[in-house]
């Protein structure tokens, strides 16, 4: 009997995705601007759970739906369309499902270095509210799995704890902070953390320091993997169980839609972990499957899956690129799967005006 745990366990906040792309400049009080393009897709959560789910991994998700039109949605998608476990989820009477608008931005200051992809932003507008069942009420026993991808808050969840005593590798990363006081409390919580993946800013804001390269040196004092991204410099990673580290660029990519990329980038990260590659191979694939995804609208139904770094491998003729990303050869199944459904989109067409 093979190991039957779910690959992956997650749980988080859901949210009915609405993005809107080609956009050339935000809009002003009393302005309205057309965009080039439109997609609709699940988000928050189902970024990560899609992504894993997509390279064939077990994928179980704890999380709560709406019972509204955009509910459905999500959760045909996840459970139907994509496979994902929803045996801990639930739906919840007369909550509606938390709805975010997109908007895909040029970012504004100077243009992009020679040799690095564009850099790109997004606001969000988002109406919702908590939802009736938290994570802990969710996962009050979660059940043993390979790896857990969380994302950490001030308040530790109950649940992480326990995970974490079932044996499952908890890989976390953590977001912005709207009051910017940094708590270095927060951290405490990598004592239950196999690996931990926030990007540059968040990574020297909590350890108060100046440069990348000393947050990482910094976290890797309290966790086994410290990976930092990097945005448009790419990645660094340490892994104190190999003694490896790695440094690998971003690839020149045309971003169409950044959301949900540092999620892919989690995820990619995770299945190139739990293959056991070394960790130059795990950051360049993470790298790669985070820069797949910002070609597409949406963020979860953008995660390229195996099928998607297969047709591109395919594709690639640069010589630099197939020395770098020559372990491919290797890793990527026999059989890739069958396309994977993207974002439903319009197309661009002409400007009208009622």
């Amino acid at each position: 009997m093979g190991d039957e745990r779910p690959d992956v366990l997650l749980t988080g906040l859901l949210f009915y995705d609405l993005v809107l792309t080609g956009l050339g400049k935000p809009p002003t009080p009393g302005e309205e601007i057309w965009t080039e393009g439109m997609g609709v897709s699940p988000g928050g959560i189902a970024n990560l759970a899609v992504a894993a789910a997509r390279y064939g991994l077990r994928t179980s998700l704890a999380t709560v739906f709406g019972d509204d039109a955009y509910g459905a949605y999500c959760h045909d998608v996840l459970a139907g369309q994509e496979g994902v476990d929803l045996a801990l989820s639930r739906t919840a009477d007369g909550w509606h499902t938390p709805v975010t608008v997109s908007l895909a931005l040029p970012r504004t200051g100077p243009p992009a270095p020679a040799g690095h992809a564009p850099v790109h932003d997004r606001a969000l507008v988002t109406h919702g509210q908590e939802p009736p069942h938290s994570q802990d009420a969710l996962m009050s026993d979660p059940p043993a799995a390979r790896t857990a991808l969380v994302h950490i808050e001030a308040e530790p969840r109950a649940w992480l704890a326990k995970a974490a005593a079932n044996g499952t590798q908890i890989y976390a990363d953590v977001g912005w902070d709207p009051t910017q006081r940094w708590s270095q409390d927060l951290l405490d919580q990598l004592a239950l953390c196999h690996a931990f993946l926030p990007n540059e800013t968040e990574a020297m804001a909590y350890t108060r320091t100046g440069s990348a390269a000393a947050a990482l040196s910094r976290l890797a004092e309290l966790v086994p993997v410290a990976v930092v991204t990097r945005g448009g410099d790419g990645a660094i990673a340490v892994d104190q169980t190999t003694g490896e580290y790695a440094e690998v660029p971003a690839l020149d990519i045309d971003v169409v839609d950044p959301t949900g990329a540092g999620d892919v980038f989690g995820a990619s990260f995770v299945a190139a972990s739990l293959g056991g590659w070394p960790l130059e191979e795990r950051l360049r694939f993470a790298v790669l499957g985070a820069g797949l995804s910002v070609r597409r609208h949406g963020g979860a139904l953008a995660a390229p899956g195996w099928y998607g770094v297969d047709r591109w491998w395919r594709s690639v003729d640069d010589p630099a690129l197939r020395r770098a990303y020559g372990f491919l050869t290797d890793r990527i199944p026999a059989d890739p799967g069958p396309p994977v459904p993207y974002a439903p989109v319009t197309p661009p067409g002409p400007t009208r005006r009622h």
